[in-house]
């Protein structure tokens, strides 16, 4: 290679890690909520509108669990998978009211009025339940990013504080 130059500006810059996990979680969030949204579809036959979107928040929410933590973050080998899946179905339970309540709301308040003919009642549940589990994706994603699949630090904390009351009733 003597006398030869290399041209690095050419060479594509990697993408930041942000951009990465984000489109991970993007393409995991993406699995989960074609699972929300028909199993949601298939509830429906049974539940009222918001207990079937609840249930299928749910079915998504156990089957996502593993890619999630595999794909989306990274962590398949951080041997803290119980305290994940703890923390996971805590995120998991607050995106899950959002999802309800804004599903619900969207209905009662914008596609209701919007669309009042029953024979649009399919169009008013869907597009309220899409704009229900964007909001969810949303604090899911930054849940996830910020508690789930990060050390805290708490688990070792509430660890530390258990042994010492031990070691003091000793």
């Amino acid at each position: 290679m003597s006398g030869q130059l290399v041209n690095v500006s050419s060479i594509e810059q990697p993408k930041p890690k942000e951009y990465k996990d984000f489109f991970s979680f993007f393409l995991t969030a993406l699995l989960g909520a074609s699972i929300n949204f028909i199993s949601r579809i298939f509830y429906r036959q049974f539940f009222d509108f918001d207990v079937s979107v609840f249930c299928g928040y749910l079915t998504a929410t156990v089957l996502t669990f593993i890619p999630t933590k595999r794909y989306a973050f990274s962590a398949g080998k951080t041997g803290n998978t119980g305290r994940e899946a703890v923390k996971f179905l805590a995120i998991a339970l607050l995106a899950l009211i959002v999802q309800v309540y804004v599903s619900k709301y969207v209905l009662e308040w914008i596609a209701t009025p919007l669309l009042p003919d029953p024979g649009q009642k399919i169009w008013r549940e869907t597009g309220s339940h899409v704009v229900g589990m964007g909001m969810s994706f949303l604090a899911n994603y930054f849940g996830h990013k910020l508690l789930t699949f990060r050390s805290t630090g708490m688990y070792d904390k509430i660890l530390s504080r258990s042994s010492k009351e031990k070691e003091e009733q000793i």
